[in-house]
């Protein structure tokens, strides 16, 4: 359930990184299964993972700058019983050792929840070497992997938990920055739903809807918020869960639809953008506008200098509505 707050009263809400919320989420879950076990590459401060660190000290283990030791020490760490939970910045996780995790890890079906940290274009002054666009593609199309995405730090460790559960190894794609707490302690994601987090002038002619993951979902809110005509319906579904993606609800969304507009900190290419094509195009062709980072790598700066350089700030996407609108 959306927190009404946020469009009532964007700048009293509560502010918080989806790596916090995943950071609870690993205590909360150390002390609740023995077998849950931290493999870090020097990152435990920046991955929110010291909490787990000083509490479970034997079940903590420093890697240091070795991505791929990382990914194949907890292969094999999955195949003795235990669930390793290995962390560093998706630039290197999986960006560096993709090719350990596709051959000890998912091609061996193994139990391991890969964290990717500060991911997306919200890494801001790092810049190009460390802001992973990339990361949704690389994971997505490997075979057995799980890829969740958070939109906020509630959601963030919700999807945390419901990665233990999950058979196979999973990817979770978590933000540097803080952002909107966007939903209230009632809401629970469920594995693989697609969740309509917004909807505004639902009776309108004409109707966009936007599909997007993470915490740009709420620049997406704000946009369609700010419109100020009566005779756009425009809906959002939060896709939390990319890879194994809602296919049916997807279909059935752009069928309510004139328009479909997809939203992501990712290369449109084979990211979210792509795989909504690739099904609409098989299962439903649809209009499509897809807003994300086309064929570029990221850059040093603000946040907001990065969403408007790249065209995926609220500005952008309200451009982007009524541009589609216009051509009906």
């Amino acid at each position: 359930m959306i927190n009404k707050t946020i469009l009532s009263n964007p700048e009293t809400i509560k502010m918080e990184a989806t790596r916090e919320g995943f950071g609870r989420a690993l205590l909360e879950m150390g002390h609740a299964d023995p077998r849950v076990i931290v493999l870090c590459a020097d990152l435990t401060e920046s991955l929110m993972m010291k909490g787990f660190k000083q509490a479970f000290p034997e079940r903590f283990v420093e890697i240091g700058v070795a991505e791929q030791n990382l990914a194949a020490v907890a292969s094999g760490m999955a195949a003795m019983g235990m669930i390793p939970v290995i962390g560093s910045y998706a630039a290197f996780n999986p960006g560096r050792n993709w090719e350990q995790i596709r051959t000890t890890i998912a091609y061996n079906d193994m139990k391991v929840i890969i964290i990717g940290g500060h991911a997306g274009l919200s890494v801001g002054p790092d810049g190009g070497t460390h802001q992973a666009l990339e990361d949704i593609a690389l994971m997505r199309s490997l075979p057995n992997m799980t890829v969740l995405s958070a939109s906020d730090s509630y959601e963030a460790e919700h999807l945390f938990k419901m990665a233990l559960q999950i058979p196979g190894p999973v990817y979770l794609r978590l933000a540097r920055e803080k952002s909107p707490m966007l939903y209230v302690d009632s809401y629970v994601p469920q594995f693989q739903r697609a969740e309509v987090v917004y909807q505004k002038q639902p009776n309108a002619g004409l109707k966009v809807g936007i599909i997007t993951t993470g915490p740009i979902v709420y620049e997406a809110i704000m946009a369609a918020e700010s419109l100020e005509t009566n005779l756009i319906s425009v809906t959002i579904l939060n896709v939390h869960t990319i890879k194994p993606i809602d296919e049916d609800q997807i279909v059935k969304f752009a069928s309510s639809c004139n328009h479909i507009i997809t939203l992501e900190e990712a290369q449109i290419a084979a990211g979210l953008g792509g795989l909504v094509s690739e099904i609409l195009s098989e299962r439903r062709p649809t209009p499509i506008t897809r807003l994300g980072v086309r064929d570029r790598f990221g850059q040093s700066g603000k946040v907001g200098e990065l969403y408007k350089e790249y065209g995926v700030d609220r500005e952008a996407i309200k451009h982007a509505i009524m541009n589609a609108i216009n051509k009906y």
